[in-house]
């Protein structure tokens, strides 16, 4: 499987992050844009999965193909690059500043959110017949997905935006660890598997991903789903973003970086 050990891979997580701070504007656009594109075909394959077996393990435990083809490719989520360039911030690498790294988290997030946007349009395109009948049994799911992750919310108030919140953290630490996975191994196999279990964690448990979200909250409102896009950004993507922001750094970028990069001085027997 050709594993690295942890000081190798989380000094290859600073030198991505600190790579992706330095990227040019049009490589990170589009790098973030197909990426977007490929998590949302691969979570409306997901959602299909679900609805025609019935039986949403089998749809969470194939969700990963499009996460392991996207960082595979090269390609930049949001989710991802929270937790790399911070690294490199905090590493001291020479020219890395705050700046940088909010230029490439804003530049990543437009990205994410156009490919997503596109796949979103396509789909229901494709679940309507070009809007010329109502969804099919897909398209009325994913509009249901879009109302519960909003008002459903909403209408518990502040626990609503706590849950959202701590789902938003909970997901960006299974999904980072997937991003970790693709630098564990030298092979395709290994970053595979290693990418497989914390994503199919993740959408199993319908935690909240911030790019995901991108796909399903405007298919939803495509497909007659029954909130605004106020609704969106305010009781579902910015807490969201929040959350995966500060669940990916502190659970696995920070974690991983302190105990192998910057360790403690070690105990003097005795």
């Amino acid at each position: 499987m050709a594993y690295l050990v942890p000081s190798e891979f989380v000094t290859k997580m600073v030198d991505a992050g600190e790579s992706k701070i330095f990227m040019s504007t049009r490589d990170t656009i589009i790098r973030a844009y197909m990426a977007g594109a490929i998590l949302a075909l691969a979570a409306a394959f997901a959602v299909t999965i679900n609805v025609q077996t019935g039986v949403p393990i089998v749809g969470a435990a194939l969700f990963p193909v499009g996460f392991c083809m996207l960082y595979l490719f090269g390609f930049d989520l949001l989710t991802g690059v929270f937790v790399l360039c911070p690294l490199a911030l905090i590493d001291k690498r020479p020219g890395v500043t705050i700046g940088g790294v909010l230029r490439n988290w804003s530049l990543v997030f437009i990205g994410n959110f156009a490919g997503a946007f596109t796949v979103a349009v396509m789909m229901a395109i494709v679940f309507t017949f070009g809007f010329t009948s109502p969804p099919d049994k897909v398209g009325q799911v994913i509009g249901t997905i879009g109302e519960g992750r909003t008002v459903g919310y909403a209408a518990h108030g502040f626990g609503g935006m706590l849950t959202l919140f701590v789902r938003g953290m909970l997901c960006n630490w299974m999904v980072s660890a997937g991003v970790v996975g693709a630098m564990i191994s030298t092979t395709v196999s290994g970053k595979v598997i290693a990418m497989w279990m914390p994503i199919m964690l993740f959408f199993y448990m319908t935690f909240e991903h911030s790019i995901v979200n991108m796909f399903l909250f405007p298919s939803g409102l495509l497909l007659g789903g029954k909130f605004t896009i106020m609704d969106y950004l305010l009781w579902n993507e910015i807490p969201t973003v929040v959350g995966n922001l500060v669940g990916g750094l502190a659970f696995t970028g920070l974690t991983l970086y302190a105990t192998h990069i910057k360790t403690a001085p070690k105990r003097v027997p005795g």
